[in-house]
């Protein structure tokens, strides 16, 4: 592919994966708790999960429609033989709406004796986040809810608490038909 045959987004999402990769790795300072968290992006923001919660990273392959799901359940996958449900963020949390790429990608999450995939824009990589110098609460961020939050740091990275989003009963679905 040309430069020419090259999509305005495709080299803006290039371009955003390749500043995060050149970033130096800002390691804790000595005697500061880090965490380790996976980096990724969604509607143009930067996200993180500890690593912890993260199983694995799958390109998004056939997503299959769950019927009579919530809306921000995308579908099904087939991953290695397991069907996962795969939550998408932006709809739970009211992102804005960007429609599916190639570029996207499955991040599977597991705790609480539940596994799922969580749809992402990009995967920027693994890195550690001083846990002292997350921010609780900011004011302008307000697509968020705070209750889902671990913090965000001042790199404006937002770093989720994806245990308390596995604790939220509404991503529990248990209707029958």
């Amino acid at each position: 592919m040309n430069d020419d045959a090259m999509s305005a987004e495709s080299r803006r999402i290039l371009r955003a994966r390749a500043e995060a990769l050149a970033r130096p790795i800002d390691p804790a300072p000595h005697g500061e708790t880090a965490i380790e968290v996976l980096e990724f992006s969604l509607a143009h923001e930067r996200y993180a999960l500890e690593v912890r919660y993260v199983n694995s990273v799958e390109p998004l392959g056939q997503l299959a429609p769950l019927p009579c799901a919530p809306p921000f359940v995308a579908g099904i996958v087939n991953v290695r033989g397991r069907l996962l449900p795969v939550l998408d963020l932006k709809k739970f949390f009211d992102l804005p709406e960007q429609g599916l790429t190639d570029l996207h990608a499955v991040i599977v999450v597991s705790g609480r004796d539940m596994e799922f995939g969580l749809l992402a824009d990009l995967i920027v990589g693994v890195r550690p986040v001083a846990a002292a110098g997350l921010q609780r609460e900011l004011p302008t961020l307000t697509d968020i809810g705070a209750e889902y939050l671990k913090g965000v740091t001042a790199e404006r990275l937002v770093v989720l608490d994806a245990a308390r989003i596995m604790a939220d009963p509404k991503i529990i679905v248990d209707e029958d038909i």
